[in-house]
């Protein structure tokens, strides 16, 4: 048996067994798509890095850094260079800003319990 057999038949037996009647928000709608504009064959990945704490808007500021690096190296005016580099340390702020908020949330006991139920039930 293939693991994904593997894993939806546990998934099917769970499901009879009731083990997921518990979970909050059992019976009421789905939340709306926050992924919408990811294509299909992509939005997997997104849920799992957005789950694990990391966001599109983490992944959009590390690719502005390192435009903005970029720019700086191919620059020869010392001028735009300082006007690049001032970009940059408010680039960088930002990142870490948002890499502490990201730590603060993944830190938490509710994504440690989580993680945890997670890796139990794999061990199955």
């Amino acid at each position: 048996m293939d693991f994904t057999r593997l894993v939806e038949e546990k998934i099917r037996e769970a499901t009879r067994n009731g083990a997921f009647d518990h979970l909050s928000g059992y019976g009421k709608p789905l939340p709306k798509d926050d992924l919408a504009g990811v294509p299909a064959d992509l939005k997997m990945g997104y849920r799992i890095l957005k789950n694990a704490g990391f966001s599109p808007e983490e992944a959009n500021i590390k690719k502005e850094l390192m435009t903005i690096e970029d720019l700086i190296k191919q620059s020869e005016n010392e001028l735009e260079k300082e006007g690049l580099q001032k970009q940059l340390n408010e680039k960088i702020l930002a990142y870490n800003q948002l890499l502490s908020k990201n730590r603060i949330r993944s830190n938490s006991s509710i994504f440690k319990n989580y993680q945890e139920k997670i890796e139990k039930k794999l061990l199955e």
